[in-house]
């Protein structure tokens, strides 16, 4: 089975409080009273009370255009880039070009070459590193990253995968869009980036990993391709973000979760972790009623909700990243990994501390 040696989280800039970010930003929005009422309603009741931003707030009043919103994912995503790069290999023990494959996610910026290319000179990988850049996944990406790399080692288990994960969410601002979906978004979603380091079970540094990875499962939901996503427009990335999301989580989550964790002989009663992306209060509570968890079992994802907001793929690293500094789970304990993004999909990893 392959190895998680370490994972590595950044985030652009200072914290901006909830309130600061609203008042910025609800003007470039809507000029209705009513719907900026509505704006600071959904924005207090999100769950988060600052973010990270990619740019200062004075400067998203200039983001009228993809072309430039995509040029600053281009430039403030590369410097994320390199960072969790750097954080991750160094936390491994690794040197850069130890690594085999890489595997890029994001959902809020576009290129060719991709920017996972560039780590290439910037960071020091191989010239012949094997990549695999990818974009749709939204907030599932990092669940499912973890898991595709999984995949590759287990087919070349003395090697070494790693994913980078990038997310400038607010670069897909859309100014002068009041609706409801918008508003809520606007109030959820920050900016970070974040990278993960597997090696296989044949490679030297298996033995002493922090966890081993033990499964997976993907799900994805007929009949709910409109309820997450992107409608691509001249002026970017338009939200689609549906009411009854939370509900598709809870009619499909439990059963999921339990082939994968019967795969393996277990129940959710065996887990002693659970690292759910913040997508927010709703979707906590989604899960937490689906599964029959315990009322703190969410807590270190909520309190990355409350910290810097749903950071989309980005998001379940942070807060994976956050548990294993907690020394969660014990020896031998059991760990879930789970993220939701468009399809709808889901996306879970199981994961096992090991024994000794």
């Amino acid at each position: 089975m392959p190895h998680l040696l370490a994972v590595g989280g950044a985030l652009p800039g200072p914290p901006h409080a909830q309130q600061e970010v609203t008042a910025a930003i609800g003007p470039l929005l809507t000029d209705d009273r009513h719907r900026l009422d509505a704006l600071h309603r959904l924005h207090a009741a999100s769950g988060v009370m600052s973010r990270h931003l990619a740019l200062p707030l004075e400067e998203y009043r200039d983001l009228t255009s993809f072309g430039r919103a995509n040029d600053l994912f281009l430039r403030e995503g590369r410097l994320l880039a390199e960072e969790v790069t750097r954080a991750a290999l160094a936390g491994a023990g690794l040197p850069p070009d130890a690594v085999d494959f890489l595997l890029f996610t994001s959902v809020t910026g576009i290129s060719a070459p991709s920017i996972d290319a560039g780590l290439v000179s910037s960071v020091g990988l191989r010239p012949d590193v094997r990549r695999m850049p990818s974009f749709g996944l939204g907030c599932a990406g990092g669940a499912a990253g973890i898991a595709r790399v999984h995949d590759y080692l287990l087919g070349h288990p003395d090697q070494v995968g790693m994913l980078v994960s990038v997310e400038l969410c607010s670069l897909t601002f859309q100014a002068g869009d009041d609706s409801t979906a918008n508003l809520v978004a606007s109030g959820l979603f920050g900016d970070g980036a974040a990278a993960v380091v597997l090696v296989g079970d044949e490679h030297p540094r298996a033995r002493g990993a922090d966890l081993d990875v033990l499964g997976t499962r993907s799900g994805l939901y007929p009949g709910t391709a409109d309820q997450l996503g992107w409608h691509v427009r001249d002026s970017g990335f338009e939200i689609m973000l549906a009411a009854g999301l939370p509900e598709t989580i809870s009619t499909h989550l439990a059963a999921d979760v339990g082939a994968l964790l019967a795969e393996h002989g277990l129940t959710p009663a065996d887990v002693a972790t659970w690292v759910v992306h913040a997508g927010g209060p709703r979707i906590f509570d989604a899960v937490s009623d689906a599964l029959g968890l315990p009322e703190d079992a969410l807590a270190v994802s909520r309190e990355s909700l409350t910290a810097v907001g749903n950071l989309s793929s980005a998001s379940v690293l942070h807060v994976l990243a956050d548990t294993l500094r907690r020394g969660d789970p014990a020896a031998g304990g059991y760990l879930v990994v789970m993220a939701f993004g468009p399809g709808v999909s889901a996306e879970l990893v199981l994961l096992q501390r090991p024994a000794g």
